[in-house]
């Protein structure tokens, strides 16, 4: 196996789960996965090596994620999502639809942090990256992210513990 497609079958299910968990979406996530590695592949050569290729990676993610939510595409498929979600629902099996409801109050929970919190968790927690690299990515020190990460996550228990009673 190349070194390209060893980054690729360690990263891809990561950056995946990092738009999942954004989006929502399951075959807009794939979509936007699969544009990070065509846009890295355009412009690997302006990958410095001054953080990870992981890192660079989700760089990249970031930003076509933000480039999609400012786009008129994504008000539609929102519409969508919502009537999909609603008829998904009646046909799914009880457990199958607890173990999504969890999933998607876990997620909705995310979604209610503000913009830098919401972004620690997702990226810690579905990108699987370390502190050290979201902070590279983010701006922050790695302290900054370890804190913040930890208090995030006891909000989050916290809500989600008040939303089961």
């Amino acid at each position: 196996m190349t070194e390209l497609e060893k980054i690729y079958e360690e990263t891809h299910p990561k950056i995946f789960a990092f738009f999942l968990a954004r989006t929502m979406d399951y075959t807009l996530s794939e979509d936007l996965t699969q544009d990070v590695f065509y846009a890295a592949l355009k412009g690997v050569k302006t990958f410095r090596g001054r953080a990870s290729v992981q890192t660079w990676l989700f760089a990249i993610a970031r930003n076509l994620l933000k480039k999609h939510y400012r786009s008129k595409k994504y008000a539609r498929n929102l519409v969508n999502k919502l009537s999909n979600d609603i008829q998904e629902k009646t046909v799914s099996s009880e457990e199958l639809y607890l173990s999504k409801e969890m999933n998607w109050a876990f997620i909705e929970q995310v979604s209610k942090l503000d913009a830098l919190p919401a972004e620690i968790v997702t990226l810690r927690v579905y990108g699987e990256l370390s502190f050290k690299e979201i902070g590279d990515l983010i701006q922050k020190s790695e302290n900054y992210v370890r804190v913040n990460f930890h208090r995030t996550k006891l909000k989050l228990q916290k809500e989600m513990r008040s939303n089961d009673e």
